[in-house]
């Protein structure tokens, strides 16, 4: 659960409900109930109303996808399952097949003991704070206790045998059809999640030659030492393979890391300023404005502005990085992380759209991917972690803030300061970012230092 600023602890955080399997709120009463209160929130209108349901590949998913479909089902709504399948996949069918609404179980990145349950609308894209709110208000209240549909309006539930396939298809017709991956080495691990069936297949069929890792999954191993929170062992293997490019995704395939063919990995903010200059040059970025998080690294802003494209920067999170990319008619956003959206072909962020992105600018441009990366450079960044008795709002202090301000007038443009609270420990987080080490170092214990003065 989060705490939502004011000490009462909610339900959802910025990425669903997420958990240990089997203990609050992750247990199958606390599920079923969200099955119901979700299925009440979707029936406005007069027809018969559906929900996907998708998961990767915990061990937990079963009992967790069994809860969640009977409090749907109790509600006299469809549940149509399809089984593993990446986040993005999810999106992608509840809005082509014209769902009420879509619910991924997974835990994305975390390890196989926990789980999570993310809810999409009918358009593909999260559901709204409103939204989640009425869901916690029905699961706090008796409001919905008594509605028992009987006899024929009752729920089914059936399962969707090509969902895999659906999504695949959807997958191919996002690259361009003039190319081919034909004579293209591609390394995938797949985290042993979501994405372990279908992403190796929609490489193998563009043509290229494909490696795979991570591929079987036994319900425990799923992001462990794999995926894209580990990408050594992946750009180990690219090497050994001579492979042209490694494609890193993680549990439920909603990110991806790559790795060039000189063993380089390539993050987030590394694919954004790829993929965005492309489009830029080709006239596709709308406004010329990429959004990304705090915690990107200015080498992107630098490289980017130095193009012509402005980076809007949002709290760290796949889903303000959406609201912003909506509110403002932005096509391109993402994190360092890897969670990368592209709004003119997904709602949400999808690991294998983008390795396709790229991959399209590698046989296109006829440049291998060590080159496509120089188009930014990653600026020198240090972070410094001090521990504080207590929370109060900095600017009270005038040495920190003197410190602070001292250091954005030497860093000028060609640097950054993120001083912010940990959202979970009793930590000051401190980060400076420059072009000169040297620099960097004397700043950010500056301010860690005027921190530990005023609040260790």
């Amino acid at each position: 659960m989060s705490d939502n600023g004011a000490g009462a602890k909610r339900l959802f955080g910025t990425d669903g409900v997420r958990g240990t399997a089997n203990i609050e709120p992750m247990t199958s009463e606390t599920v079923l109930r969200l099955g119901r209160a979700l299925a009440h929130v979707v029936k406005e209108q007069p027809h018969r109303h559906r929900i996907i349901i998708g998961k990767d590949t915990r061990l937990s998913g079963y009992m967790i996808e069994s809860a969640l479909t009977s409090g749907i089902c109790s509600m006299g709504v469809d549940v149509m399952l399809v089984g593993p399948l990446p986040t993005p996949g999810i999106a992608f069918l509840t809005r082509s097949m014209r769902a009420d609404a879509g619910v991924v179980i997974s835990a994305s990145h975390n390890p196989f003991q926990d789980n999570g349950i993310k809810f999409f609308d009918n358009t593909g894209f999260k559901l709204p704070d409103e939204t989640e709110r009425e869901i916690e208000r029905l699961l706090s209240e008796d409001e919905i206790a008594h509605l028992r549909p009987t006899a024929t309006e009752v729920g089914k539930a059936h399962r969707i045998d090509d969902a895999t396939g659906r999504f695949n298809v959807f997958l191919k017709s996002t690259f361009p059809r003039e190319l081919t991956l034909e004579g293209i080495k591609v390394v995938i691990d797949c985290a042993n999640g979501a994405g372990y069936k279908v992403g190796p297949e929609v490489f193998d069929e563009l043509g290229a030659e494909v490696v795979s890792v991570g591929v079987h999954p036994d319900g425990e191993n799923i992001n462990e030492g794999c995926g894209a929170l580990y990408p050594e062992k992946l750009a180990d293997l690219v090497l050994q393979e001579g492979a042209d490019v490694g494609v890193a995704i993680d549990g439920d395939a909603d990110r991806l890391i790559c790795v060039d063919e000189k063993g380089t990995i390539v993050d987030g903010d590394e694919l954004l300023a790829i993929i965005g200059l492309a489009m830029r040059e080709r006239g596709d970025l709308a406004k010329d404005v990429i959004v990304a998080t705090v915690m990107s690294n200015i080498g992107l802003e630098v490289a980017l502005r130095d193009q012509g494209v402005q980076l809007v920067r949002v709290a760290v999170g796949d889903r303000y990085v959406v609201e912003e990319m909506r509110r403002g008619g932005y096509v391109l956003g993402g994190e360092q992380s890897g969670h990368l959206v592209c709004l003119d072909q997904s709602t949400t962020g999808d690991g294998l759209l983008t390795a396709l992105r790229v991959l399209a600018l590698m046989v296109a441009k006829g440049q291998p991917l060590s080159e496509l990366r120089n188009v930014m450079e990653r600026f020198p960044q240090k972070l410094v972690n001090v521990v504080v008795r207590e929370r109060r709002d900095l600017a009270e202090f005038p040495a920190v803030t003197a410190a602070i301000d001292n250091a954005n007038r030497e860093l000028g443009d060609r640097g950054r300061v993120l001083v912010r609270y940990s959202g979970t420990e009793p930590l000051v987080r401190v980060m400076v970012e420059g072009d000169r080490p040297q620099l960097v170092d004397r700043l950010v214990n500056d301010i860690a230092d005027s921190v530990r003065t005023e609040l260790a």
